[in-house]
């Protein structure tokens, strides 16, 4: 294995469902524009799918890795040096960090669609992030290359 090889990677993509929902924005902007002729129809069609579609991809396409000694999650880079103790989440304790137990100063990368996460402690004391919460489908992969 390669130094800078990811040692544990996963995309949140968005569920299929949003996909549909992409399709039936774009049917519906064929309708607002059916008035208008056929070819604005068209266009109507062609670009609410288009722009749902960009829409759903970019929300979709966030990652979640471990290389190179660090933590790529979204934009954040954390060095594995500043991260402490790691929690692996069911989906209730999940939605209890989301919510109620939540802290504003955390680095929250959740997605509503990932029922389970990880909450990993910053040890970091010139970081004044408490913890980070990571949405992620497979928490113990997650916290095994943590912890490696």
């Amino acid at each position: 294995m390669q130094p800078s090889a990811p040692r544990y990677e996963e995309r949140l993509t968005a569920p299929r469902s949003w996909w549909l929902i992409t399709a039936l924005v774009g049917f519906s902007g064929g309708l607002i524009t059916l008035p208008l002729g056929t070819l604005p129809m068209l266009g109507g069609l062609i670009g609410a799918t288009a722009l749902a579609a960009v829409l759903v991809s970019a929300y979709g396409s966030v990652r979640i890795r471990v290389v190179a000694g660090s933590l790529v999650a979204g934009d954040a880079r954390i060095p594995l040096s500043a991260l402490g103790p790691v929690e692996v989440l069911d989906a209730e304790e999940a939605r209890a960090w989301r919510s109620y137990k939540a802290d504003a100063r955390a680095f929250m990368l959740l997605r509503s669609y990932v029922p389970t996460a990880l909450r990993v402690e910053v040890t970091d004391p010139e970081d004044p992030t408490p913890y980070l919460y990571l949405s992620t489908r497979n928490p113990k992969a997650l916290a095994a290359a943590l912890a490696a």
